[in-house]
């Protein structure tokens, strides 16, 4: 179910504003930076979205898996975990010969492997998969006050947690790493560095 989502200001991408040093000069990325890293998502799907596509990172920078998302959705049926739930053998040599994203065997059966477990444990409410991700953090984001990069961490005892109760249903590719860049992504946790014109204590 697709939940209302605060719409942002679209952000001049030429205006002289501070961003965290990661964003680049990439216009893709830092339409990700401003407008979705770090804001709050609780829409079931786009985060059963993301754990796919940090999974398939794995090895890779994120710029990679974010110029081919679009064709991510397109070859994984939007992400809906009960149409990829069904994807067999066809689909995976399918996907295999797909240019638009990464041919990695593996981390295709990963992904048609956690949409089976998604439905065996969530069926079709992608509310109640959003409520379990979120429960990990008591439904309130993380506001971390990050100065330098080096301040921002890649694993957190929560993302242990959550790595761990996942795996335990049954999903792969979800290590603690995984689980604390989708959180990070999702707005689970800021870590926006306090400098950022996108960290929580200065948004307008």
């Amino acid at each position: 179910m697709e939940m209302t989502k605060t719409k942002t200001q679209p952000v001049n991408m030429m205006a002289e504003v501070t961003r965290c040093p990661w964003s680049t000069n990439d216009p893709l990325y830092l339409a990700y930076h401003d407008e979705e890293w770090g804001r709050p998502n609780h829409d079931g799907r786009r985060l059963f979205e993301k754990i796919i596509l940090e999974g398939a990172q794995s090895g890779l920078s994120w710029i990679t898996i974010l110029r081919k998302r679009e064709n991510y959705r397109n070859a994984f049926a939007g992400f809906d975990p009960a149409k990829v739930a069904v994807f067999d053998g066809a689909d995976v040599e399918r996907l295999m010969g797909d240019a638009g994203i990464i041919r990695n065997q593996a981390k295709i059966r990963s992904a048609i492997n956690n949409a089976k477990t998604f439905v065996e444990h969530f069926g079709d409410d992608e509310d109640a998969f959003s409520a379990f991700l979120w429960g990990f953090v008591d439904g309130e984001p993380i506001v971390n006050q990050r100065k330098t990069m080096d301040d921002i961490t890649a694993i957190t005892d929560i993302s242990t947690e959550m790595s761990k109760a996942l795996k335990k249903l049954g999903f792969s590719f979800i290590g603690p790493t995984t689980c604390y860049a989708m959180m990070q992504a999702a707005g689970m946790v800021d870590d926006h560095l306090v400098t950022c014109f996108c960290h929580t204590s200065n948004r307008s």
